[in-house]
């Protein structure tokens, strides 16, 4: 088994502050400061991350100080999220953040390399939302890390 870890909380996870993928940014920007995610990982990537990070109003660049300097688990990175001044975490915006995450769809050539390397056929029997895709994504890579 490698050092290394394929991030498998789906995009589609919250925590007690209802924030979509909040717990998937957690865990990716937590393995990558200790040198464990797993290649093709970013940390805090273009995506689901930064929409995330700019939905609640933070900074990338805290929310990365914040985890590789605390070491802190989800709890605790929650409660510093809270304390962040200017934080967007009313009933509004956490909606319109979800909704954002839930509807959101990748490119076609993003869509059909992900098919491709989990398996499936590009003929629509699969959905296809981003949220879909990432968890297909993720578990192809764990087979091919662990399992395989």
């Amino acid at each position: 088994m490698s050092n290394t870890y394929v991030p498998m909380i789906p995009c589609n996870v919250a925590g007690p502050l209802g924030v979509l993928h909040l717990p998937r940014l957690w865990l990716k920007v937590s393995l990558e400061a200790r040198g464990k995610i797993a290649p093709g990982y970013p940390g805090i990537g273009k995506g689901f991350d930064s929409m995330v990070i700019a939905g609640l109003g933070l900074s990338p660049e805290a929310v990365k100080k914040f985890i590789t300097d605390k070491r802190p688990t989800y709890g605790e990175f929650e409660t510093w999220i809270k304390a962040q001044p200017g934080v967007k975490l009313d009933r509004a915006s956490v909606n319109k953040l979800n909704q954002s995450i839930m509807g959101y769809h990748h490119r076609d050539e993003v869509r059909a390399e992900i098919l491709k390397t989990a398996g499936y056929p590009d003929d629509g029997s699969v959905h296809g939302s981003a949220v879909e895709l990432n968890a297909l994504d993720d578990w192809a890579a764990f087979h091919a890390s662990v399992l395989k």
